[in-house]
């Protein structure tokens, strides 16, 4: 793991990973509020959907917690009683709380389904924090979090993990555990959190690993406890409270393929729906004030900045984009390649261009959701690609190209999701050129359960698309390790999901290497 100067800490995995029965036990020290009441204690453990951290800087980060005495509760509102309730919070140096920084109350309130979001600077850059919620006589286990190195700074290296796509009845959510059990710096979710669908609704192809709770998702109620009985799963709680995370939508989180205010499907109130999945979203993700929704806009394109090693530009691809082309999801017909068509709107285009000018990073990975090289999907000599993808907006992929090469962008790497497979795949200026230069490399990772169970069926030669240099279909997530002179992406892989204690292997290994675009497979550790 990569720590702080300083000596190992030998207990850190074994507390980290414990269950959290022994967390009552603990106290928070004189400054904390003592039970609310006798009535809070009698109702159990309010903090059943675990913790979070997320979108850390130089200063801070933020800290989550969402109480529901009973998450699946009808009404959405996890049991919980109709008034604002504290919920005090410690913020240490140490697992063991020796060091106490910072410590504090914070106001759950009913409006915003008893979640809290809890907004820290002043820390030290690039340094190791653990922190802790308790109320009503009620203690979370420690959560393990740590903020961004100082500007410039290019001292250590980051292990990130990264992972996308988690269907509740199509698999167990292993790779969050072995996610936790690699330690990483910061995770991130690049969509598809939650799905919205109701039990038996997604295809059933995959199998049935386990029964989601009520319909489809539709209203504020729905959509609570949906995210609910996720955060039931005890290895996504124990893959929050590991690292920060940094997150991103894509489309189930409200309604599968909706693209700006277009749903899937025509219904009589999307833009109610809408605005109900964003408030749901950010009231069960670590998200700072400045990502609370206005109604149906909720901006979560936004920048993480790693020291001088790296910058995470994080996309939203669903909120600004035009309605699919070709009248639904396969391509081409002509109408993808309209230069008025944008994935990401006219806004964001220009905030990620301009961030990618002003960049000294030694490392610009852009995340996002959906593939972003060209990808056919058809053997032979016709053509067929996603209209979902960036092969439905080749224009924007262009002017997005074009803007990092103008800007002599050193290492530009799109980190993606969606598709529930493993990718590596070569960039390129023109993909009809099989001449064209490479100018920066994808790594797509595969889904935590979505599609259940896989065969492995590895490959690392398509004659129709040269530029992917592999792909699997096996579930699991992507591991990069990242320092100044390269960044290694190792696939890591699950070989069942339908039940629960898969172990992870590295199916293949890449390696980018500073000022050389294009990822080249290496021996697996």
């Amino acid at each position: 793991m990569n720590s702080p100067a300083g000596p190992p800490n030998w207990n850190r995995r074994k507390l980290l990973l414990a269950s959290a029965t022994a967390a009552t036990t603990l106290g928070l020290g004189s400054g904390a509020a003592t039970a609310r009441t006798s009535a809070a204690r009698n109702r159990g453990d309010p903090f059943t959907l675990g913790i979070a951290s997320g979108d850390p800087d130089p200063q801070g980060f933020v800290l989550w917690t969402r109480l529901a005495y009973d998450p699946l509760a009808d009404d959405g509102r996890g049991g919980m009683p109709d008034r604002t309730i504290d919920v005090d919070w410690e913020l240490a140096e140490d697992e063991r709380f020796h060091r106490i920084v910072r410590r504090g109350t914070a106001r759950a309130m009913p409006e915003w389904g008893h979640s809290v979001h809890v907004e820290l600077d002043g820390l030290r850059p690039g340094r190791e924090y653990f922190y802790r919620f308790r109320t009503g006589g009620h203690l979370t286990p420690t959560g393990r979090t740590r903020t961004t190195p100082a500007a410039g700074s290019l001292s250590r290296p980051l292990t990130v993990c990264t992972a996308s796509c988690a269907a509740w009845e199509h698999g167990y959510f292993t790779a969050y555990r072995r996610i936790a059990e690699d330690e990483p710096d910061l995770v991130l979710h690049l969509g598809d959190y939650i799905y919205e669908l109701g039990h038996l609704q997604y295809p059933l192809l995959s199998g049935i690993a386990r029964s989601v709770t009520g319909f489809q998702a539709d209203n504020l109620a729905e959509y609570r406890r949906r995210y609910a009985e996720y955060k039931t799963d005890p290895d996504l709680r124990l893959a929050h409270r590991t690292a920060p995370w940094v997150v991103v939508w894509d489309d189930h989180e409200l309604d599968n393929n909706w693209a700006g205010d277009d749903p899937e499907l025509p219904q009589p109130d999307f833009e109610r729906r809408r605005a109900e999945s964003f408030r749901a979203y950010y009231e069960n993700m670590p998200l700072r004030a400045s990502n609370r929704p206005q109604g149906t806009d909720m901006r979560l394109y936004r920048r993480i900045r790693w020291g001088g090693l790296a910058n995470f530009h994080m996309l939203d691809t669903r909120q600004y984009r035009d309605d699919q082309a070709c009248g639904g999801l396969v391509g081409p017909c002509g109408t993808e390649s309209d230069p008025e068509r944008s994935i990401t709107g006219e806004r964001q285009e220009r905030w990620l261009l301009d961030g990618l000018r002003h960049s000294r990073a030694r490392w610009d990975l852009l995340g996002q959701q959906v593939m972003f090289a060209h990808h056919d999907t058809l053997d032979g000599p016709l053509t067929m690609t996603n209209m979902d993808s960036w092969d439905g907006y080749t224009a924007s992929r262009r002017r997005i190209t074009e803007g990092w090469l103008a800007a002599g962008v050193r290492n530009p790497v799109v980190l993606t999701g969606d598709i529930h497979e493993h990718y590596a795949a070569d960039l390129k200026r023109d993909y009809s050129d099989p001449d064209s230069p490479v100018v920066g490399s994808e790594l797509v990772t595969t889904s935590v359960a979505s599609g259940g169970d896989a065969e492995d069926d590895e490959f690392t030669d398509d004659p129709d698309n040269p530029h992917i240099r592999f792909h699997s279909g096996m579930r699991g997530y992507l591991r990069t390790r990242i320092d100044a002179e390269r960044l290694r992406a190792d696939f890591r892989v699950l070989p069942y999901v339908s039940r629960r204690g898969a172990d992870a292997s590295t199916k293949a290994s890449f390696e980018i290497t500073d000022g050389v675009a294009g990822p080249r497979e290496i021996t697996p550790s």
